[in-house]
Order: structure tokens, then sequence, then C-alpha cells
């Protein structure tokens, strides 16, 4: 049996996503961790540090991760790179 354990970025709304994912699938989400929580990010801006740094959600004997898109120098979120 193969395993599919798709990473998806967003741009700000990736809980938001995620708990829709997880009525379709009848499932809740395992963990939400924040930008925020991650001392390595003091420095982010307060909106960004609410945003979604990593997320979880079981789909059988899969996982949907998730994340939300944090702008860096030289990067920014475009369709196309969010997965």
């Amino acid at each position: 049996m193969t395993q599919l354990n798709p990473y998806l970025s967003f741009d700000g709304n990736a809980e938001e996503a995620m708990n829709f994912y997880g009525s379709v699938f009848g499932s809740d989400l395992a963990t939400v961790m924040r930008w925020g929580d991650n001392p390595q990010c003091e420095s982010f801006s307060d909106a960004d540090k609410n945003k979604v740094m990593h997320t979880a959600l079981p789909v059988g004997d899969s996982m949907i991760m998730a994340s939300d898109f944090v702008g860096m120098p030289g990067q920014e979120y475009t369709a196309g790179n969010n997965f």
C-alpha cells in the first residue's frame, strides 16, 4: 500500500482550509503549531506569528500537512509554489 502525504502551503488561511478538509474527510487536526511558537521567529510581525507553521490532518493511513507562507527576503507566495 502506498501512502500519500502532501504538504500544502497557504497564504494565511491554512487553518481554515485544513478544518474544511477535516469536515470533508471526517477527521480533526492532529496538531497546529504557529510561527510565534518558534523562538527563532521572535522578529516576525504579530500577524505572521499567528500564522500556521505546521499542521497535520490524518486521512486514513495518510496525512495532509500544511503551513502558512511567511515571506522571507527574496521569496513571495505565488500560485504554483504552494505544494
